[in-house]
């Protein structure tokens, strides 16, 4: 049974609002997305310099199922649209003393070289940690990814058998304490630690529930994407195009209309766009504080920040990289340090962690035809977190010192692009540069993250990293088919879906 045609108005195009509107339009609805950049995307964004594009944003692709759920609703495979890579090896992790561990796409693979590298009792720990982060993940994903937004009240409505499978999502420890539980290696600690990086949250208060993201990951699988994360967000680009998507850039959207407690439409650039239905894909403190109508706008209580990244693009020269794998990450000799430092004192560590992603060994993505591009980032705390100014210029130099001390790049290489925290700041107002809306510094988060059906508005719903389930690129895309989900219910669908992956 189909839904009754609305007019249906997207405000924003990251992964969420894109894929709402190629969903909601492949539903026979009419729908227009608006976007204030000169591009789509959101922060899986795309820069050119040189004569070369590059990706800004995501690197790394988890739970695929997510982008093949959304085109198969929508009558297609993903596989046509683009084609992912299994990476062997994936990451290469090094720390000062000389310790090096490669990560496979292949969970035997990646065993046996934890085993060649720390060694049988590492190994051990490390299998047995996975085995614990996968029960997480079986029993925390239906009740706080895949379904509707968690809530205290409907946790207790689950049945027996539900609740009882909740008790394996360790909610009361923390990242920090359940990894120092189970793993003694100091290096397979600093490899576990980083997970709560993905989310943006301080590991040392996050619960435990999040180190399920080791198993999303490593045993699910991480993967690149042929011609880099901007090739999914075209192949969806594409889906809303079929759909009749009505695709707008440089259109600000000034702010949501309503008319007694019922959305009726949005003001972009000065003009009124009339709708049945909105769907909000910019960051929930923005819509909170500058787009909902004054009369809706709830009393402010903003949750802390999630981490923030300062950014380059590196050209290094054609075969003068040694170090040839996807992704690169150096650890300092304290890791911890560094969420000590972001958290903490709102700085960026002394000595930071620096991740490094070879676009053209992920992505087959090329840069120029005689350099390679690489993309680098360092965690960083949300503008309004930082307590002093940061000299990002001596960071470049830093940075760009170990990267040659290391042989990931060469003397001869140059950077080319940079973005600060404030740089994501202005790109995404409301977000104060975090990468993925509030953190999850809580036992409570994931019932505090807003839900995608609005509760001040009728008609109005949310989708995006910093709605329900959260960030990245496949949550966002799970936001928006929920955000979907929730409209078409409330328009008609003869029966709710129980989960978008159902």
């Amino acid at each position: 049974m189909k839904t009754r045609q609305r007019r249906v108005v997207v405000i924003g195009g990251g992964f969420g609002g894109l894929s709402a509107a190629a969903l909601l339009a492949h539903r026979g609805h009419n729908v227009e997305l608006f976007e204030r950049a000169s591009q789509l995307g959101g922060k899986a964004g795309i820069a050119r310099t040189q004569g070369a594009d590059f990706d800004t944003g995501p690197s790394l692709l988890t739970l695929p199922s997510a982008a093949e759920s959304l085109f198969e609703r929508c009558g297609q495979r993903l596989s046509e649209h683009i084609t992912l890579r299994r990476l062997s090896p994936a990451f290469h992790y090094t720390w000062p003393d000389g310790t090096a561990v490669n990560i496979d796409h292949d969970l035997g693979l990646t065993l046996t070289n934890v085993q060649h590298s720390l060694g049988q009792a590492a190994a051990s720990e490390f299998e047995a940690f996975l085995h614990y982060a996968r029960q997480i993940w079986d029993a925390s994903a239906p009740a706080f990814v895949l379904g509707d937004a968690p809530s205290l009240s409907g946790m207790l409505r689950l049945n027996v058998k539900t609740l009882a499978s909740l008790r394996h999502i360790d909610a009361s420890s923390t990242m920090e304490a359940a990894i120092c539980k189970r793993v003694r290696n100091p290096y397979l600690r600093d490899v576990l630690r980083r997970y709560a990086t993905y989310n943006g949250s301080d590991v040392r208060r996050a619960p435990a529930t999040l180190n399920c993201i080791a198993w999303v990951e490593m045993g699910l699988g991480g993967y690149g994407v042929e011609g880099g994360i901007g090739a999914l967000v075209q192949a969806i680009i594409k889906l809303c195009e079929q759909g009749g998507v009505q695709l707008h850039t440089n259109a600000h959207v000034d702010g949501i209309v309503a008319k007694q407690g019922q959305t009726v439409g949005v003001e972009v650039n000065g003009r009124f766009v009339a709708a049945d239905a909105v769907i909000c894909n910019a960051d929930v403190e923005h819509l909170k504080s500058s787009l909902l109508p004054l009369a809706s706008r709830p009393a402010p209580h903003p949750q802390a920040p999630s981490m923030s990244g300062w950014n380059m693009i590196v050209r290094v020269p054609a075969g003068q990289a040694q170090s040839r794998f996807p992704h690169t990450v150096l650890f300092p000799s304290e890791y911890i340090k560094e969420f000590e430092a972001i958290f903490d004192r709102g700085e960026i560590a002394q000595s930071p962690t620096i991740y490094v992603c070879n676009q053209q060994m992920s992505h087959a993505r090329r840069g120029w035809p005689d350099a390679e591009a690489l993309f680098v980032m360092v965690n960083a705390p949300s503008v309004d977190r930082s307590s002093n100014q940061i000299d990002f210029t001596a960071l470049s130099d830093s940075v760009m010192s170990q990267l040659t001390e290391q042989g990931v790049v060469s003397a001869a290489s140059q950077i080319v692009w940079t973005r600060d925290p404030s740089g994501l700041a202005a790109r995404f107002p409301g977000s104060q540069g975090a990468l993925y809306g509030a953190a999850s510094n809580s036992i409570f988060s994931a019932f505090r993250r807003p839900a995608n059906r609005s509760k001040v508005l009728r008609g109005l719903y949310l989708a995006g990293g910093s709605a329900h389930p959260g960030g990245g690129v496949p949550l966002c895309i799970l936001s928006g088919l929920a955000a979907s989900r929730a409209l078409m219910v409330d328009t008609g669908l003869s029966e709710p879906e129980q989960s978008v992956l159902g």
